[in-house]
C-alpha cells in the first residue's frame, strides 16, 4: 500500500493564476483509453458529465504569492489522470474551496453524493474550476469558490466574511487553495440551514453535512489535505 503524500500548508496573500492555450499531450496521446475509461465510469455513475475544466502546471511559491498556469481540458481526461494515479507529473490539480467556520468555531463540511465522482468523500465546499471562472485570461479563484459555495450550500457572499488571505495546501499532485469564510451563526444552526437548502435541491452535490469541533470529529472519508488543514485551524492558526 502506498503511503499518503506529505502535506505542506502555505499562507499566501495573493493568487496569480493565468490561463494559457497549452495543449495537454497526455490527453491527446491517450484519448482512446480515456474515452473507454469514461464510458465505463459513466455506466457506473450515469450522472457523470464530461464538461470542460481547468488543470494547472508550473506552480510557484514566492513569498506571499502563489502563481500557476492553468489550461482547459475535459473532465474525462482529468478524471482518468486522477484515477490512473497521475501518470503525467508535469501537471497538477489546482482547485479552490471555502472553509466555512461558524461563530462558535465549528467547521462545516459536506459528504459528496453518490452520483459524484468522489462519492462518500467529505470535503470543504469547492471544486475544480471551469471556464466560467476565467476573466481576461485570469482565473478568478475567489469567484470560483463563491460560485461553488453557493451551488453546494446555498450560502452567498452576503452570508459570510471571506478572509483576506489564502492557504495553499500541497498534497501530492494537488494544490488546494483554501479561503476561510466566517459565518455569524453557531454551528448547529448553520448545519440545519444548509441541510434545509440541500433538501430543496433535486440533485445536491452533498448528501449530508458534518461539523468538526475537534479531532474526534475527523472521519476516514476526509482526505489528508482536509484533516491537515483542520488540525491547523484547531490549533488556533489561521
Amino acid at each position: 500500500m502506498s503511503s499518503s503524500p506529505p502535506v505542506t500548508i502555505h499562507r499566501v496573500g495573493q493568487l496569480d493564476l493565468w490561463v494559457s492555450d497549452y495543449a495537454w499531450r497526455f490527453a491527446e496521446a491517450r484519448c482512446a483509453d480515456i474515452d473507454a475509461h469514461f464510458e465505463r465510469r459513466q455506466a457506473e455513475q450515469p450522472k457523470l458529465w464530461n464538461g470542460r475544466v481547468l488543470m494547472a502546471r508550473r506552480p510557484q511559491f514566492d513569498g506571499p504569492y502563489f502563481s500557476a498556469e492553468f489550461f482547459e481540458t475535459d473532465f474525462a481526461s482529468f478524471m482518468s489522470w486522477r484515477e490512473w494515479e497521475f501518470p503525467d507529473a508535469s501537471v497538477f490539480n489546482g482547485f479552490g474551496m471555502g472553509v466555512i467556520r461558524a461563530s462558535d468555531g465549528a467547521i462545516l463540511l459536506g459528504e459528496m453524493g453518490a452520483h459524484t465522482s468522489n462519492a462518500g468523500r467529505v470535503y470543504f465546499p469547492g471544486g475544480t474550476p471551469d471556464p466560467s471562472d476565467v476573466r481576461n485570461r485570469r482565473l478568478e479563484m475567489a469567484s470560483s469558490v463563491a460560485r461553488e459555495v453557493k451551488e453546494e450550500t446555498g450560502l452567498t457572499r452576503f452570508d459570510y466574511h471571506a478572509a483576506d488571505h489564502w492557504h495553499c495546501v500541497e498534497a501530492g499532485a494537488s494544490v488546494a487553495m483554501l479561503r476561510i469564510l466566517d459565518v455569524d451563526q453557531p454551528g448547529e444552526a448553520l448545519k440545519a440551514r444548509v441541510e434545509k437548502h440541500l433538501a430543496k435541491e433535486e440533485l445536491p452535490e452533498f448528501s449530508r453535512m458534518h461539523l468538526v469541533r475537534s479531532k474526534d470529529d475527523f472521519l476516514p472519508s476526509m482526505p489528508r489535505f482536509v484533516t491537515a488543514f483542520l488540525t491547523m485551524l484547531l490549533r488556533g492558526e489561521d
